[in-house]
């Protein structure tokens, strides 16, 4: 119980901090750097801009996926080992989720294009970054330990 309201949390919170930072680039902040921008973009696609050509169905092959994680995770019992960081990506991967619904594109924020240009993201992407990676630390680095051993 006390897993799944850490996810829960993580992830509400997440989800909130990431439609706040959007609602300031809607509503017309700008702030122009000699590395990076912070500028108001739409993507219509998935990182990169990849994947854009299927348009409007893209929020339900997201909103899919989402599910389908959320089941994966929920009934192997991942949740008691991973709740911070299967909030922060469950969390992200909704507020992107959102904005397609609503925006339909994802609100992007942060350019970077010293040296060379860089996809533009946001909050939630980050949250999604951070999540991956600190699963995949967690998985190699400190495996659970067997029951039993």
């Amino acid at each position: 119980m006390r897993s799944f309201a850490i996810f829960l949390l993580v992830a509400v919170g997440t989800f909130i901090i990431d439609q706040n930072i959007k609602a300031l680039f809607l509503e017309g902040y700008y702030r122009e750097g000699s590395c990076i921008d912070l500028s108001l973009h739409f993507n219509k696609g998935v990182a990169f801009s990849m994947f854009a050509f299927i348009g409007p169905y893209l929020k339900w092959v997201q909103a899919l996926l989402i599910g389908g994680i959320l089941y994966y995770v929920l009934s192997r019992g991942y949740i008691r080992r991973y709740a911070f960081p299967i909030g922060l990506l469950v969390g992200g991967a909704l507020g992107n989720l959102y904005d397609r619904f609503v925006h339909e594109g994802v609100v992007d924020y942060v350019a970077w294009h010293c040296g060379f240009n860089f996809a533009v993201f946001n909050y939630a992407d980050v949250a999604i970054d951070v999540a991956v990676a600190w699963i995949i630390i967690m998985v190699y680095f400190f495996p659970e330990k067997e029951q039993g051993a």
